[in-house]
């Protein structure tokens, strides 16, 4: 009964910290997201609004050699 009890302490432990270890890596991406939403909405900012040329292709320009 003791050996069991003393193996359930440690899985609980090892849980514990697989959980700390799970927050701090959420934690880490929320952070993450949260920036690239700021720099999303900051590039945004920065397209003209009322722009409908669409995105552009490489081929129709030239290289500024010719």
């Amino acid at each position: 009964m003791e050996q069991r009890i003393t193996e359930l302490e440690i899985k609980a432990s090892f849980t514990e910290d697989l959980l700390d270890t799970l927050n701090a890596q959420v934690t880490l991406q929320h952070q993450q997201i949260e920036a690239l939403v700021r720099e999303i909405t900051q590039l945004r900012r920065q397209v003209p609004e009322g722009r409908t040329d669409g995105p552009r292709s490489l081929r129709d320009e030239l290289p500024p050699h010719y």
